[in-house]
């Protein structure tokens, strides 16, 4: 079983994310979705972290052997990039999601020194607004970001679209494809359909379910 499958396995089983194509979650902006994803707990799991922080490396080590530093995103991207700089033998920091009200202000916590290359660890993708806003606070301070990297990506269409906007690479070890591909073993064809229609077009999803 390749990396990407094994992960979407344990996120299935520590309930980190839990599927109902039938009775959707509602997520903040209002829209329906069939899957809720919290990639907060695979923290309390020592080896699924430890899969996840050797995916990481593994990945920056074949792709951006040049990265000086790595930065999570506050806060599920925290503990993330805190493990996979440690086994890299790198420095880390981490974004805010905005300036602190009181001190010096930061935006950036950590001792990240100009025209140094970074890779952003976030927990999950979605549209990726707050990926690139993260990006966005790297850049005006003179850093460069090689990519963002993820756990999981909801690989949704407009996603895409923001990043290649915004010129920023992205990858994620494991995504929604696979996850599907996995839940066949489990969900009944009807249901693989619906996530499958989500995924293609959340506004017709969405529709399914307007009473």
């Amino acid at each position: 079983m390749n990396l990407s499958k094994e992960i979407a396995k344990d996120l299935l089983s520590i309930n980190a994310i839990t599927l109902s194509p039938n009775k959707p979650y509602t997520w903040a902006s209002g829209l329906r979705s069939p899957i809720y994803c919290d990639n907060r707990l695979t923290i309390s799991h020592p080896i699924i972290r430890k899969r996840i922080t050797q995916g990481f490396t593994e990945l920056i080590k074949a792709q951006y052997p040049e990265v000086d530093a790595i930065v999570g995103t506050a806060t599920a991207g925290i503990p993330q990039a805190c493990w996979v700089a440690d086994a890299l033998d790198l420095p880390t920091a981490y974004v805010r999601s905005s300036s602190k009200e009181h001190g010096k202000t930061n935006l950036i916590e950590g001792d990240l020194k100009e025209n140094i290359k970074v890779i952003i660890i976030e927990d999950l993708i979605s549209t990726g607004s707050s990926s690139i806003k993260a990006c966005v606070a790297l850049e005006d301070q003179n850093i460069e970001v090689l990519a963002v990297l993820s756990v999981f990506d909801y690989q949704l269409k407009s996603s895409k679209t923001n990043f290649e906007k915004a010129n920023i690479k992205y990858n994620s070890l494991c995504d929604f494809s696979t996850l599907v591909e996995v839940a066949e073993e489990t969900l009944k064809e009807t249901d693989i359909e619906l996530l499958k229609q989500w995924m293609n077009d959340p506004l017709e999803y969405d529709q399914n379910f307007k009473k």
